[in-house]
């Protein structure tokens, strides 16, 4: 453990103290948000994003040292352990590095060099490999037997022999692996039969490029369509170049036995060494690919929960449609469903007049105070027609939602358990409705592939990508804090140190027990005992409740100081929450004990000032030109307002309001270079856009920030 502490200290630049602490923090069941939020003193202030690193990094060389273990004990069940081979397999840092170590030792299957032994061959082969030998053809003669028809037999045994050896040579393996990983090209070719099938992956028909430079979008892409059986994909580096790399290492002599050793060098590269070390790194550049892509995701989706919630409010939600109608849901400031209809304004109906009746009635009936209207089909056109209808009624705000993934939810088992009376049109809109007054709540309910933010994710590595979301979403939820009172089982399974169980146990204590009223009460709930209590307390608020500090971030377990700072100043806690003058009075120095040192308390005083309060923004209001209702109505040189509902690595998508998606090509982000997009714009951020690119046929919208 103490050298694994070391390692993770070297390679993430983190002293060994914080890695330690923070490892035993883990340990003990802590979740990183609460190591992050609660425990600073131990961890040295550590962000999430260290504590992730440090957590995963362990994980990773736990899985090392179980191979490194299991690798010896495999060897020296051969009574082949060496104390010099213990050493390097002790020393060795990496997965490859033990498998090289081990795979002159591994179980063969039969091989060409195996078939040689059993003809009796490996002593010549030990000969020519010393290339001593001048006259190898005459020494050959020497192991013709019943096996061995000839000398040419004998000698092409003996090099099938020297190619394996080679191919276990970890210097030889090591050569191989540097050239691929400096010049190793990543090619394609489309599959002759397949090509008329094969359009969307025109760009990789005839494709090659250097592999350390191929980034993550299109390697995934490429790997798809071979996947698929459109594409022929290799990676290889300068054979010619690679083969004279390892002659100069084996090649010792300038005779007979030295030619057949180069020409066994051949043989081992192209039969045996590059397959290998190919595979290695078609696995290598295919989990590089999938970490910038899950990275992508997983900041995408970051963003998209942390959207900015209109709150409270009273909400009029439409899931837009044209033949179907568009369903209407009225939901109260609880998100609670109180009505729902369908109006139809569009063709083929065109029933306007009565659509309008309808909106006015129900803005008036259900004191209606926002409209949220989803982003998909007939959204522009509802849009226009809501907009008409709110003529008389200026103060009713309206909104697009993005809502990708509601048709999701509302064939769940989530939304059947939610709404067992109502069709999937009923509980889409009403979801549509949650989503404007809290993303994070409504949006935890689906499965974040669904959600539709980011690149290929479907072709990562499943497992990695499951896990990277959960983190994300974990994070998001313990971020912003939990209504304890009204937060569904969805959101409360993913708050620090519950789960699916607790969560559920703590509904079923509301519905036995009411509202709570304090935070102690949690401990009354089924199953939830003094660790979880201790991780999950400080991010549950408590609304309006008896202790002021039950609505804050800060954690029961720091109640006590709150109350002497308030002691020492003569004010009851309310009032020290209420007054920004008392508070500039408190010296945190006295406060500071053997286990809450001065990180802890700046994070109460901050809490104090703001207790509870919601980090996210406000949503803005639709801005949309209604002089844009289609392609046609695009010219180029034209400025128009947007709002971002994708971020890839190689640019932006961009929603201008009709049906096509227009794309910010990373080069045309900024007037300099730009390496990540997400340094320059954030999701559901509105942007002013130049067009600098129209193909109606193939319905792809070029715009740029640039000269905007």
């Amino acid at each position: 453990m103490n050298n694994n502490i070391e390692k993770i200290s070297i390679k993430l630049s983190i002293t060994k103290k914080q890695v330690e602490n923070t490892l035993e923090l883990l340990n003990e069941g802590a979740t990183v948000p609460f190591i992050s939020r609660y425990r600073k003193e131990k961890t040295g202030s550590l962000d999430e994003v260290q504590i992730l690193a440090i957590k995963e990094e362990n994980e990773k060389l736990i899985e090392i040292d179980k191979r490194r273990n299991s690798i010896i004990e495999l060897i020296d069940k051969q009574n082949k352990l060496t104390d010099s081979l213990r050493l390097s397999i002790e020393k060795a840092e990496s997965l490859n590095e033990l498998e090289d170590i081990y795979l002159p030792y591994k179980q063969k299957r039969k091989t060409k060099a195996t078939i040689a032994k059993d003809k009796g061959l490996e002593p010549l082969a030990k000969i020519v490999y010393t290339q001593r030998e001048r006259n190898v053809f005459s020494k050959a003669s020497s192991f013709i037997n019943k096996l061995v028809n000839d000398e040419e037999d004998a000698l092409q045994g003996a090099r099938y022999i020297i190619a394996e050896w080679i191919n276990e040579n970890q210097v030889a393996r090591s050569i191989v692996r540097n050239q691929f990983n400096k010049i190793a090209k990543i090619k394609s070719k489309v599959v002759k039969i397949k090509k008329d099938e094969a359009t969307k992956y025109s760009d990789y028909f005839d494709f090659e490029e250097l592999l350390k430079k191929c980034p993550s979008h299109r390697l995934l892409a490429i790997k798809r369509g071979e996947a698929e059986g459109f594409l022929k994909v290799s990676i290889s580096p300068d054979n010619d170049y690679t083969i004279e790399n390892l002659n100069r290492f084996f090649v010792k002599n300038n005779n007979e036995s030295s030619n057949e050793v180069s020409t066994a060098i051949s043989d081992s590269y192209n039969r045996l060494l590059k397959p290998s070390i190919e595979t290695e790194f078609k696995n290598l550049s295919k989990e590089k690919a999938d970490f910038e892509a899950i990275n992508v995701f997983t900041e995408n989706l970051k963003q998209l929960l942390l959207a900015a919630p209109l709150g409270e409010k009273k909400i009029l939600a439409i899931d837009p449609g044209f033949r179907t109608g568009c369903k209407l849901v009225c939901l109260d400031n609880q998100g609670s469903l109180l009505y729902n209809d369908a109006i139809f304004p569009h063709p083929p109906q065109n029933d306007k007049f009565k659509a309008q009746k309808k909106i006015e009635y129900l803005l008036e009936a259900y004191k209606i105070e926002a409209i949220a209207i989803g982003n998909g089909t007939a959204s522009r056109e509802t849009e226009f027609f809501i907009k008409k209808a709110l003529k008389y009624n200026k103060g009713v705000k309206l909104f697009i939602v993005n809502e990708s993934g509601a048709s999701i939810y509302s064939a769940s088992k989530t939304a059947r358990d939610e709404f067992p009376d109502y069709d999937v049109t009923v509980r889409g809109a009403v979801s549509i409705g949650r989503r404007l007054m809290d993303p994070l709540a409504e949006l935890v309910k689906i499965d974040p592939k669904s959600i539709g933010v980011g690149q290929y994710q479907h072709d990562v590595d499943q497992k990695k990508l499951q896990n990277s979301l959960q983190n994300v979403v974990e994070s998001s939820v313990n971020l912003v804090g939990v209504d304890l009172n009204t937060a569904s089982k969805h959101l409360l399974s993913y708050v620090s140190g519950l789960g699916p169980q607790l969560a559920q146990n703590i509904i079923d204590y509301r519905v036995e027990n009411g509202l709570f009223e304090s935070r102690k009460q949690l401990k009354k709930v089924k199953r939830l005992g003094n660790k979880a209590f201790e991780q999950c307390a400080g991010f549950l608020r408590i609304r309006n409740a008896k202790n002021p500090l039950d609505s804050s971030a800060v954690h029961p377990e720091s109640y006590h100081i709150v109350n002497n700072i308030a002691k020492d100043l003569n004010i009851t806690v309310k009032k020290l929450i209420e007054n920004d003058e008392v508070r500039k009075k408190i010296e945190i120095e006295k406060y500071i004990s053997d286990k809450v040192g001065v990180p802890t308390l700046k994070d109460i005083i901050v809490e104090l000032s703001k207790p509870g309060r919601d980090p996210r923004d406000k949503p803005r209001v639709s801005q949309f030109s209604e002089n844009i209702k289609s392609i046609n109505d695009l010219k180029e040189g034209m400025i128009i307002s947007g709002v971002t509902n994708n971020i890839t690595n190689f640019g932006v998508f961009v929603d201008i309001g009709i049906k096509e998606n227009g794309l910010i090509h990373i080069s045309n982000l900024k007037n300099e270079f730009v390496s990540n997009p997400h340094e320059v714009v954030k999701l559901n951020q509105v942007l002013k856009t130049k067009i600098i690119g129209i193909d109606k046929e193939r319905k792809r919208i070029q715009l740029s920030l640039k000269d905007v």
